[in-house]
């Protein structure tokens, strides 16, 4: 009887977009919601809540894309740098690396003649791409990806930070901070529970995680709004 082949599909093969659109996503919910909501506290026209609210996206769109790429480029530079110092070791002292290979499936559990013979069989294949997965722990899933990342961050911010600006445009002017807090808060519920659910993690315990921390900013800028409107 012959076995049919399928291919198989893991969640950690999401992780490079998936951690950069939820973060994205996010954080244009919380800083444009907090923004808009600590405007709208201070008792100004909703004309400047919108102006505020649409210049909170368009910077923080940006800023994201230019933190995701640095951050993500500097984790490629030094994946580089450490792929370009086994590529020499391999060129200088292969016998030495093939010991070293196979020491890991000792670790593993390997019997050591088998450990050998499996390092020599993914040498002669790929080395370089033999030791980068087993001793450096970068493969084709977990190396970063720069561009990837600011784009899905920027994208996913201005997706977010675009809902509690729709709340502004469709709420009264005199209930903007109720409206905007609750309906943003709705939002972060949803993405907790679409990313949990994407990531295969506990969908509720990622959306209370996501929900608290966006009140807490939601009634911390509407304070201060309130405070310094007061005061002016």
């Amino acid at each position: 009887m012959s076995r049919r082949s399928h291919p198989e599909y893991h969640l950690v093969d999401r992780i490079g977009w998936l951690r950069a659109a939820v973060l994205g996503a996010n954080d244009g919910i919380i800083s444009t919601a907090s923004l808009i909501v600590g405007v709208a506290a201070a008792a100004t026209t909703r004309n400047d809540v919108l102006i505020a609210g649409i210049a909170g996206l368009v910077a923080g769109a940006m800023s994201m894309a230019a933190g995701e790429y640095v951050s993500v480029s500097s984790q490629s530079d030094t994946e580089q740098a450490d792929l370009a110092r086994e590529r020499k070791e391999l060129d200088e002292n292969p016998a030495f690396e093939r010991d070293e290979l196979a020491e890991i499936y000792v670790k593993r559990g390997v019997d050591k003649a088998l450990a050998l013979q499996i390092a020599e069989q993914l040498m002669a294949k790929d080395a370089l791409t033999a030791h980068a997965r087993d001793e450096l722990g970068i493969s084709e899933i977990t190396v970063a990806r720069p561009v990837q990342a600011a784009l899905a961050s920027a994208a996913m911010f201005s997706i977010g930070a675009g809902m509690p600006l729709l709340m502004v445009v469709v709420s009264p002017g005199n209930a903007l901070v109720p409206i905007v807090s609750g309906a943003s808060l709705a939002f972060l519920a949803i993405l907790g529970a679409i990313g949990a659910k994407a990531g295969g993690a506990n969908i509720l315990r990622a959306t209370i995680r996501v929900t608290f921390w966006g009140a807490f900013a939601l009634a911390l800028t509407a304070g201060i709004g309130r405070l310094f409107g007061t005061v002016v």
